[in-house]
């Protein structure tokens, strides 16, 4: 299909910077007809030349009960993008991510396609989603309404496609490869060689998060430099306001800690060991091999409920895709300093214990597949069929 028009929605850091990739290898493939770029994301998506409506990075969240808290919220930017789309009526609604936005957003974008169908209302988006959610995980039934919803699904995990293809072979499901791969191998493959051990914090990306996680990284950082006073600690955080408000919760704690602004490569590519928060950041301390104590801390409703739910093993992406505890996790009260702190020793300690690590991680790293993943979604959205079948 040519597009002359598509629709992103990224309601995250870690998806407008997907969505903002899909983007440049979109212009790049459909040269000399790029279609126009609408919706709604964050700053790196207005870099690329999307028309925001507004940032929706801004309104991130985790877990059920804080999406309750801000549902009035999350309702007015919902019926906002719903209008602008009607409106706009766009070849292809990209939804990066965000699934819990997204997946209500496709559905309600066929519920008006249905309505409004005729003679002189023939408008039929392709409609995409960009990350699969994780379905396998929890709540696998809804694969059904998203082969109900979506044309295609372009898949970055490499069981996914067979995940799915066991459940609802109707939906088409396309493993393009992790973008991380493309965004750090130049860097991975030059690992630094520093001047003694340096333990990288990664608390995560959105406010609650940080709220949650420093308190226990930090208290676990004071007791390891107290055991070993020859250990640096490097923060890393996406922006300038993160770090403020990093300031603001933690105070004087940060004094003993080198904090950086973006750069993650850079720091990954000198760093010992690493505590972090489960999510993406772990792939990316796997890409480099750095050994890491994986920890989370969520609300305790939402904590309650996700336990009711959820079907893995484990959170840790480099611990599903390895089906082992290659890092060990602290889940919400067991991530305490002193379990953090005896957990990151180990690896500093014991250099033959983070050979075994990386080992493992590199067949980790091979299953995620090789560079290009944005030129690969790029293609497989413009090789959709012209006409729709839902």
């Amino acid at each position: 299909m040519k597009p002359s028009s598509v629709m992103l929605i990224a309601g995250e850091a870690s998806g407008d910077f997907l969505a903002a990739e899909l983007v440049a290898a979109l212009r790049a493939e459909c040269v000399p007809h790029v279609p126009r770029f609408f919706g709604a994301g964050g700053p790196n998506m207005a870099a690329a030349g999307v028309e925001l409506a507004f940032d929706l990075t801004q309104h991130s969240v985790i877990g059920l009960w804080e999406a309750v808290r801000k549902y009035g919220q999350f309702k007015r930017l919902f019926d906002r993008l719903l209008h602008l789309a009607c409106e706009r009526q766009p070849d292809v609604i990209v939804c990066v991510d965000f699934s819990g936005f997204n997946r209500r957003f496709a559905a309600a974008i066929r519920r008006e396609v249905r309505r409004r169908r005729g003679i002189f209302h023939n408008w039929s988006p392709k409609i995409v989603q960009y990350v699969s959610p994780q379905v396998w995980a929890s709540r696998p039934s809804r694969a059904f309404q998203m082969a109900r919803d979506y044309d295609l699904l372009l898949s970055i995990l490499p069981f996914e496609k067979s995940w799915y293809a066991a459940r609802v072979p109707e939906l088409r499901v396309e493993f393009v490869g992790h973008p991380i791969i493309e965004r750090h191998t130049k860097v991975a493959v030059v690992k630094i060689d520093g001047q003694g051990s340096e333990l990288l914090l990664l608390p995560g990306s959105r406010v609650s998060e940080l709220r949650r996680h420093l308190p226990p990284m930090l208290a676990a950082w004071e007791r390891i430099k107290a055991a070993r006073p020859d250990v640096r600690a490097r923060m890393v955080l996406p922006s300038d306001e993160m770090v403020r408000l990093t300031r603001t919760v933690v105070g004087d704690a940060l004094d003993s800690v080198t904090l950086q602004i973006g750069d993650l490569s850079e720091a990954l590519a000198a760093a010992t060991a690493a505590i972090a928060s489960t999510g993406t950041v772990t792939l990316e301390c796997a890409l480099f091999g750095v050994p890491t104590v994986a920890m989370y801390r969520t609300s305790w409703p939402t904590y309650i409920i996700g336990r009711q739910i959820v079907q893995v093993k484990y959170l840790a992406m480099p611990n599903l895709l390895a089906d082992e505890p290659i890092y060990p996790e602290f889940i919400q009260s067991a991530a305490t300093p002193e379990n953090l702190e005896d957990a990151a020793l180990k690896f500093l300690d014991n250099a033959e214990l983070r050979e075994v690590v990386k080992s493992k991680l590199t067949r980790v790293v091979q299953s995620l597949g090789e560079t290009g993943a944005s030129g690969r979604a790029a293609k497989a959205i413009l090789e959709l069929p012209e006409s729709s079948s839902k």
